[in-house]
């Protein structure tokens, strides 16, 4: 398999099938893409016909969008999703609303590994995405959303790393910690910041 990645300090969607894959132990080679430079478009076009990270090649087949990966992903490996068919469902749900909701929140607060931003980015918009964040993370078991690590917790890890960075504190600072303890999640911080790009902020918040 080879996944096609951008910046993992900027980039998060690339960070959840990458952090699938890493906690299931699936071998994967891995192509970094930094993105906002001359020529990043054309290379990601080179291996995604949206021309957008991430996307995965798995012998002849690609798949591109995080969900679809991870969706892919499960096929194989089904622990991806809980055995449970309702809680199967549920974890569908809340992954979908992920992929498709919380606009304002990623706006306003743009992932940033390295940066530490206290206090910025609460809008009112923003702070109605957070409160429902902490709902369903108040639901959890542990210690991730269904117990076992699955899709869903891979969908909500970028939003660990936003909250790390804009300092907003859960009711559920057990699954936040959770999160943040796994190898994988602590190997991509580490990534991150040994990346030499930046983008300059303006870009990042207008």
């Amino acid at each position: 398999m080879l996944l096609v990645i951008g910046n993992k300090n900027y980039s998060s969607w690339s960070l959840r099938p990458w952090i699938a894959l890493k906690v299931l132990g699936i071998p994967f080679d891995e192509v970094r893409i930094p993105l906002y430079r001359p020529g990043s478009k054309e290379r990601i076009l080179g291996y995604s016909p949206a021309g957008k990270v991430p996307v995965l090649r798995d012998g002849d087949t690609v798949v591109w969008d995080s969900l679809a990966i991870l969706e892919h992903l499960a096929e194989r490996h089904p622990q991806l999703w809980p055995t449970d068919r309702a809680e199967r469902a549920q974890a569908r749900a809340i992954a979908a609303e992920m992929h498709s909701g919380f606009a304002q929140l990623r706006e306003h607060m743009s992932m940033n590994t390295r940066k530490r931003y206290p206090g910025k980015g609460r809008t009112p918009e923003v702070i109605k995405d957070i409160e429902r964040i902490d709902v369903i993370w108040t639901q959890a078991k542990e210690p991730f959303l269904f117990g076992a690590f699955t899709a869903a917790d891979a969908m909500y890890a970028p939003v660990v790393l936003r909250f790390r960075t804009y300092e907003v504190e859960p009711r559920n600072k057990k699954y936040m910690q959770a999160v943040l303890d796994l190898p994988a999640m602590r190997e991509w911080i580490e990534s991150a910041e040994r990346e030499p790009e930046s983008i300059p902020e303006q870009d990042l918040y207008g």
